[in-house]
């Protein structure tokens, strides 16, 4: 935020300002723009050192509502209002520095305090209730720093290192909480307490009916609306809080929207989408372009004796409605969960796979790659839908929408062993009768009951296929330029370990080092820390394409591939994206030619009037 000097209010000016109902503990402490115009303050209260920026005889815009610039009716306590701004009918604002052309009208609170010792701090404790992965939010937070501060709990001296970094950030006016951005709409609503506002006019921030936050930082562009409770936050960039969600104790990726449920101890990365008033998310790290269902509680059935129990799910995870699962319970990359009351702890291990929990059978199922056989129209939409409602503008925290990426390949490429082991286990198990083996899975769930994989073969074959298809579309520019790829992507090893860094996908073995170079002082700020960030971003495209080369190298059992290889892979490519043209068209003419889908629509020609 900008700094402008200010002058001490004249006598004439101090005399005219009482005439219009103004009043201050001491008008030596008051300051003021050279260019103030006293007929723009009225009937306020100033406590304690208040610094106001330039008005003019102008109005302030929040659609219909039209605001004059300038105070009115409010009580100030040591802030500052900088240019241009429109404060109406705020009871209280204290300790906060308002930025240019902000709307704050009718609003009951908006405070700061400077903790007096160190650890008033407000901390956050995400991912787990017991507090051991707290973290302490700053201005500028990313959904990787909050990541990689509550995950490495191991790392005891890169965790002291990075609370160092951020007491040091925190005691700047840029890192700290008590500011408001320019452009912020903040109106009719009731509290904000150690709240940081980030906002500009290109990304301006809305805070408005009936919203209570406290202790947390709102992300450049959010919206907080309509009843919404958050404490202990941070928001990341063009978040929606809205209708009477109850949050705590979060990190909230950026272009999320949660509503009406409750949501407290989480790490959600971003993509999220939660907006039904009987869901439930605690206690969990989610990877990103999620969505629950209505009735889905995640994280509320504990079955250790004190609520240290996590959920872990990776990118693309969608529980059906009224799903609920047992902590402590983890999900590959793109599962779908069935409705259904899981009673036990899951693993599971296979990717784009829909789980089902069969009570009448007594047992889990579990179908790979289902995404890809049956549900191919979602996951196609998937590759652009995130990217495209993407509506960021500072884009701090780096992203990758697509689902087939290094991180989801290698899922594949494990899950593809793990078919192959457990087939090869039921053709042992069954030699006497090959016609019925049935395929079951190991360590996929605790308990007793038998995990049974359906279409194990069909799975395996799509994961292939899946496969081939990342690391074309990679190489190739989805089928552009399809010359052989320079033979140096063959050197070195294979990236296997891909970490999730708040939606950005960085080689384990990167992220390793950052943490050493953290922990020996070498990387001593959040800055170095994002600017390594922005490095691992500008290298990713090269990586990946070096990556998707080697995966068509260990597919192909060859260090390298030829001329011969790459023609046979360019056919094979084209046949899978026929494919995958055709299943999109297929599974949404199933919804098309659904008759209780139509039977609402007098005819066809208003059914697409509606739904195109």
């Amino acid at each position: 935020m900008k700094t402008k000097s200010f002058r001490p209010l004249t006598s004439q000016e101090i005399e005219q300002l009482q005439l219009l109902g103004n009043r201050a503990e001491d008008w030596s402490l008051v300051q003021v723009d050279n260019t103030l115009d006293v007929n723009l303050i009225r009937n306020n209260v100033f406590m304690g050192r208040v610094s106001l920026g330039a008005m003019a005889q102008g109005y302030v815009h929040d659609g219909d509502l039209h605001l004059p610039e300038g105070l009115y009716n409010s009580m100030l306590a040591n802030a500052v209002v900088s240019d241009h701004c429109a404060v109406h009918n705020v009871h209280m604002l204290s300790g906060y520095t308002v930025g240019d052309h902000c709307l704050l009208f009718n609003v009951d609170e908006i405070t700061a305090t400077v903790p007096a010792v160190e650890n008033d701090y407000p901390w956050i404790e995400p991912m787990n209730e017991n507090g051991g992965r707290r973290i302490l939010p700053f201005s500028g937070m990313t959904i990787g720093d909050a990541y990689l501060w509550a995950k490495y709990r191991d790392h005891a001296n890169m965790v002291q290192h990075l609370e160092s970094m951020t007491r040091r950030l925190l005691a700047t006016p840029e890192g700290c909480y008590g500011h408001i951005g320019s452009h912020a709409i903040i109106k009719n609503t009731r509290t904000l307490h150690n709240v940081a506002v980030l906002s500009d006019e290109e990304t301006p921030t809305r805070i408005e009916d009936c919203v209570v936050l406290a202790d947390g930082v709102v992300g450049y562009g959010c919206t907080c609306e309509y009843g919404c409770i958050a404490m202990r936050f941070v928001l990341g960039e063009h978040v929606h809080l809205e209708f009477g969600v109850r949050l705590n104790d979060t990190v909230v990726g950026d272009n999320s929207t949660i509503a009406r449920c409750e949501v407290g101890n989480n790490i959600i990365f971003p993509a999220h989408e939660q907006h039904h008033n009987n869901s439930f998310l605690i206690a969990s790290l989610v990877m990103g372009q999620s969505n629950l269902a209505a009735g889905c509680t995640v994280g509320s059935n504990h079955n250790g004796r004190t609520a240290d129990n996590e959920i872990v799910a990776g990118r693309g995870f969608w529980p059906g409605l009224c799903t609920s699962l047992k902590h402590s319970s983890s999900f590959a990359s793109y599962c779908l969960l069935a409705k259904g009351a899981y009673p036990a702890e899951l693993s599971i291990t296979l990717p784009f796979a829909l789980v089902n929990n069969n009570a009448s059978k007594h047992c889990l199922e579990v179908m790979p790659a289902y995404w890809w056989m049956y549900n191919m129209y979602a996951l196609n939409r998937n590759i652009t839908k995130f990217a495209k409602r993407d509506k960021r503008k500072k884009k701090a925290q780096h992203i990758v929408f697509t689902p087939f990426a290094p991180d989801t390949a290698e899922e594949i490429i494990n899950g593809r062993m793990l078919l192959k082991y457990w087939t090869e286990q039921a053709y042992l198990k069954f030699d006497k009768d090959k016609e019925h083996v049935e395929v079951l899975a190991y360590g996929m769930e605790k308990g007793k009951r038998p995990v049974r994989v359906l279409k194990a073969a069909q799975g395996y074959q799509a994961y292939e296929d899946m496969l081939i298809y990342y690391a074309m579309n990679t190489l190739t520019d989805n089928g552009e330029h399809s010359t052989l790829p320079e033979s140096s992507l063959a050197e070195g090893e294979r990236e296997r370990e891909w970490a999730n860094l708040g939606g950005q996908l960085v080689p384990q073995k990167e992220l390793d080092k950052l943490i050493s170079q953290i922990e020996s002082g070498e990387i001593d700020s959040w800055q170095q820390v994002h600017d390594r960030y922005n490095q691992w971003w500008d290298e990713y495209p090269a990586l990946c394409r070096r990556h998707a080369y080697q995966v068509l190298c260990y597919l192909g059992e060859c260090h390298s591939i030829d001329d011969a290889q790459w023609r046979k892979l360019l056919q094979r490519y084209d046949t899978i994206r026929q494919y995958v043209a055709d299943q999109v068209r297929i599974t949404r003419q199933k919804d098309e030619e659904n008759l209780f889908r139509r039977m609402t629509y007098r005819n066809e020609a208003e059914m697409k009037a509606v739904l195109d």
